[in-house]
């Protein structure tokens, strides 16, 4: 079929009515009222079945040249009638003959394929996943039309042999449809759709375009629409008697890697991913096995708009056999990777009866699984081979990767090797020390890997927790974002070795030597009386009050026991309105500062002052806040005056 040639169609008997089966008249109800989300995918769903058409018929004529009736040129015209009100869908594909007019548009979910498919063997299977079904999607048509015209003749067939298919609905219900014999030159399918006058917005060139550019873009075939120029007598746009193509009839994805240039990749970015900048780095796979699928991923410079947004509205785009489905990242890949972007091209996952929702299958878990993967190969070959770009990956999305220690438990040590810090060893403030970098640097003899929490880094920097680490030449893993809280009870060890912050009990400090254990133990026979009274004047504030082995410059600090809730994680909860556990902390007091001495020999009033000004410095220097601020400044005046 030449570009600007039509469809001769004769007009015939009226043919006869027949009821559809129950089943699609329950079907009809819900695609009218319910089914559909979004009414603008009818016309995805109208040129996917034109494809498949089309599909179907290149593999027939691949042993059967005559079905070409002398024109193997396929492809997908659409076109519109605002006067009439109408959008014409047409393919010259396949067709249909009568009979299978009956069965694939009366009965539900007999498309012909089944029965296609059970005459295939060998590689032929295999080449007929490209094929699809001209199923249920057709009845979407009903959203936005009230009426639905259907003239098809199956190639192979005599003009005489086409036929019509009719069906208007009578107050959003059908029950019945109409088929006529009909004489159709030209071998293939159109459907027109007769519009209700709230679908009537969809009666124009840029809207359908846009449309096809959003869901069909990537189509196999041309798909066609009446060029149109701007008459500027008339101050309107008038057609030109030709048609021109609106989509790019190839799949960037599925041409090899060694075909496809940078800035083809880059362009493909921008408009999958509706970025005007470049991406920061992308993948290419195809995967064989048991699901087969490509993938065309990126990683984006700066965060997209919707990252914090429950349900980020732009993610990985699903493709079935190169068809639009479905955008939602959240299903192929998993939450803490919502920042990628590109296309995912299944062959052979099923779908439900509106192509909206995937079906609930093991196919969809593996591809999931694999990509997740390949996502990460690809984050760890970029922080390996290209430290510049990974930093900038993690400056934008390190706190959104970190969410991935508590959601993939599969992935755990992958992640958790991509994770980066700022540390007591950093030489600025940028977090570029990775767990495999700690290890590297650990002490002789130091099993374990020691991290602090905080609100900021200067706060992280200046807790006194850190004094005896700082002495023995001990790294601490600084963490100021309020997810490291979290994520931490999640990663327990790396490479054997377990996590421990410097907060908890004196047990899990082993950078102590024995000196240092033996002058503690002396410390508390020593000052045990004054121990004692500090415990007694800050009953309900502390748990106990003991000496220190981690402070060599602080009078005093805060520690909770293991397995304790932080007392950073309580004041986090806290502020987002969450109630969290009483906590009792520890506190710890270096029993060689002077104000400690100073405490121990006062009595009376004095040494409650005492008593509550270890307890509040320690607060402070924890990041808590002050019950009394106005207290303290007047206990601390007090005590400084003498």
């Amino acid at each position: 079929m030449n570009a600007n040639e039509t469809v001769t169609s004769q007009a015939q008997p009226a043919g006869k009515t027949l009821p559809f089966q129950a089943e699609v008249q329950e079907l009809l109800h819900l695609v009218v009222h319910s089914l559909y989300s979004n009414p603008e995918i009818f016309l995805r769903e109208l040129i996917s079945n034109a494809s498949d058409a089309n599909d179907k018929l290149r593999f027939e004529a691949a042993t059967n040249p005559e079905l070409y009736e002398g024109s193997g040129e396929l492809k997908i015209w659409v076109d519109y009638d605002k006067a009439a009100g109408t959008i014409t869908v047409r393919d010259n594909g396949i067709g249909m003959s009568e009979t299978e007019v009956i069965e694939n548009l009366g009965t539900i979910a007999r498309s012909g394929t089944k029965a296609f498919f059970r005459n295939l063997s060998g590689d032929a299977q295999k080449d007929s996943l490209l094929i699809g079904q001209f199923g249920v999607g057709f009845y979407s048509a009903f959203i936005v039309a009230d009426s639905v015209t259907v003239r098809t003749r199956k190639a192979g067939l005599p003009p005489e042999s086409g036929v019509e298919w009719r069906c208007t609905l009578s107050g959003d219900e059908a029950s019945a449809y109409t088929v006529a014999p009909l004489t159709r030159a030209e071998r293939g399918t159109e459907v027109i759709l007769h519009l209700k006058e709230e679908a009537r917005d969809f009666l124009s060139r840029w809207r359908l375009t846009e449309l096809i550019h959003k869901y069909s873009e990537h189509i196999l075939w041309p798909i066609l629409m009446p060029k149109e120029e701007w008459d500027k007598e008339k101050g309107e746009y008038r057609r030109t008697g030709e048609w021109e193509q609106v989509n790019q009839g190839t799949a960037l994805w599925a041409r090899a890697k060694s075909e496809i240039t940078d800035e083809e990749y880059r362009n493909f970015y921008r408009h999958v991913a509706h970025d005007f900048d470049e991406p920061l780095a992308w993948l290419h796979a195809k995967v064989e096995g048991k699901h087969e699928y490509t993938l065309l991923l990126y990683l984006p410079k700066h965060a997209p708009f919707d990252l914090w947004d429950p349900k980020p509205s732009h993610g990985v785009k699903l493709y079935v056999k190169r068809v639009f489905i479905m955008e939602d990242a959240e299903r192929l890949l998993p939450h803490y990777l919502r920042f990628v972007r590109g296309v995912v091209d299944a062959a052979d996952l099923p779908l439900n009866v509106s192509r909206e929702m995937l079906q609930e299958a093991k196919a969809l878990d593996a591809i999931r699984g694999g990509i997740t993967k390949r996502v990460l190969g690809l984050l760890e070959q970029l922080a390996k081979n290209e430290p510049e770009k990974y930093a900038t990956f993690w400056k934008t999305f390190g706190r959104v990767l970190k969410e991935g220690i508590g959601e993939d438990h599969a992935n755990r040590e992958k992640i958790a090797a991509l994770l980066r810090f700022v540390s007591t060893a950093s030489e600025g403030d940028e977090p570029t020390v990775s767990l495999d970098d700690y290890l590297a640097r650990m002490k002789e003899g130091q099993t374990k890997i020691y991290y602090l929490t905080a609100d900021s880094l200067a706060a992280a920097r200046h807790s006194p927790h850190l004094e005896l680490f700082k002495k023995k030449g001990i790294e601490v893993l600084l963490l100021t974002d309020r997810i490291d809280e979290w994520w931490t009870g999640y990663l327990t060890e790396y490479q054997g070795k377990p996590l421990v912050s410097v907060t908890r009990g004196a047990d899990e400090i082993e950078a102590l030597d024995d000196a240092e254990k033996t002058a503690v133990e002396s410390a508390a026979k020593t000052h045990d009386a004054t121990l004692k009274r500090l415990e007694e004047a800050l009953k309900g504030k502390v748990k106990a009050v003991r000496p220190s082995a981690r402070l060599t410059e602080s009078p005093a600090c805060l520690v909770v026991e293991e397995g304790g809730m932080t007392l950073h994680l309580k004041r986090i909860l806290e502020a987002a309105g969450q109630k969290a556990p009483a906590v009792e902390p520890v506190l710890e007091v270096n029993v060689d500062h002077p104000l400690f001495a100073r405490a121990a020999s006062s009595e009376g009033d004095a040494f409650a002052e005492w008593a509550q000004l270890l307890y509040e410095e320690a607060l402070l220097a924890e990041g808590g806040a002050l019950e009394d601020p106005a207290g303290f400044v007047k206990r601390v005046n007090r005590l400084l005056v003498g």
